[in-house]
Parts: C-alpha cells; sequence; structure tokens
C-alpha cells in the first residue's frame, strides 16, 4: 500500500509539473495568437481551443472503456498501431488523466482567457468602453456559449468514446505510431515500460 501510495505521489507531482508548464506555453500561444488579429481570426481561435479540450477529452474516456482483445488479434497480425493500442489500454488511468485532467482542463481555462480577449476586441471595434453594460452583457453572453459548446461537444465525444471506444483508440494509436516513425521519438516508451513492470 505505501509503494503505491508512492508511486500515486510521484505521478500526481509529475502531472502538477506537466499542467504547469504546458498551461504556460498554451497562454503564451495563445495570446500571441490572439494579438494584432482580427476578432473574427479570434474567434477560430477560441473555437479551436475547445474543440481540442473536446477531442482530449473522448480520448480520455475511449481509453477507460476500450479493451485489449481486439488490439492482441491486431498485434498478432502486425497491424501498424495494435502495439500502442495496448499501451494505451493497459495505461488507461494515465492517458485518461493526461487527456482528461491536463489537457482537458487547460484548454477549458485557456479558452476563457481567451474568449475574454476576443470580447474586449469585439467591444472596442463597436465603439463601447471597457466596463460598459454592453460589455458585461456580451461578455455574459460569449462565455454561455463557449460553455455551452464545451459541455455538449464534450456530451457527444463521451457517446463516441463509449460506443466506439476500440476504434477511437486504434485512429488514436496508428496517428501516434505515425508521430513516432517520423519524429523518431518513443511518446508512449514510458508507458510501456511502466506496463512491463507492473506485470
Amino acid at each position: 500500500m505505501d509503494n503505491q501510495f508512492k508511486k500515486s505521489v510521484k505521478f500526481s507531482l509529475s502531472i502538477a509539473v506537466i499542467t504547469f508548464v504546458l498551461a504556460a506555453i498554451f497562454s503564451v500561444i495563445s495570446t500571441s495568437a490572439l494579438s494584432g488579429v482580427i476578432w473574427v481570426a479570434g474567434i477560430l481561435i477560441v473555437l479551436a481551443i475547445v474543440f481540442i479540450g473536446v477531442i482530449f477529452d473522448m480520448l480520455g474516456i475511449a481509453a477507460t472503456a476500450a479493451q485489449e482483445t481486439p488490439f492482441h488479434s491486431m498485434a498478432s497480425e502486425k497491424i501498424r498501431g495494435a502495439k500502442e493500442a495496448i499501451i494505451i489500454v493497459r495505461n488507461a488511468d494515465r492517458f485518461a488523466s493526461f487527456c482528461n485532467d491536463v489537457i482537458g482542463d487547460i484548454s477549458g481555462i485557456v479558452s476563457g482567457t481567451a474568449s475574454t480577449v476576443v470580447v474586449l476586441q469585439i467591444v472596442n471595434v463597436l465603439g463601447h468602453d471597457d466596463g460598459s453594460t454592453f460589455q458585461l452583457v456580451f461578455s455574459v453572453f460569449v462565455t454561455s456559449v463557449v460553455a455551452a459548446l464545451t459541455v455538449g461537444g464534450k456530451a457527444l465525444g463521451k457517446y463516441f468514446a463509449i460506443h466506439s471506444s476500440t476504434k477511437v483508440i486504434f485512429t488514436t494509436a496508428r496517428f501516434i505510431a505515425w508521430v513516432e516513425d517520423k519524429t523518431k521519438i518513443n511518446i508512449l516508451s514510458s508507458a510501456s515500460n511502466h506496463a512491463r513492470k507492473s506485470r
């Protein structure tokens, strides 16, 4: 129990550090992208951030819902991506934590910040002052729309994640395998090592 607790604490700390770094990177990129662009482009950037959050939320849920069995038969036939899919499913808790808690939550925070910047841009274009009643009402409206798109998108993503978990994970695994081939970086190497140690 003590050993498992130590591993849990170590993983939680590593996730916290990764979240801090990625949140800073996401914030800098989104702020830089929004500065100097027209509000239409700003809206597209906000929608892109929401979309990223929805996709990663779906991937995290699919990992916990998927079973290893279909991928073993694929791996025996040397189908590309099957090995990566097995690693993802075996480490579903960590994969889901990264997708849902790290990327998903960061996307939610950054989309909120980005939407605030877009609201200020639109308010200034329309000739209203900062802190005006129009800005307050419009800010509430935009925030509500972003929240609705996020929740609605995640609800739809959950449906696909649960009912098509094998397809979702296999598609993800094939993409990871392709990236590993192109970059020569073993993205799932640490997860693979963890899986071997836990057997």
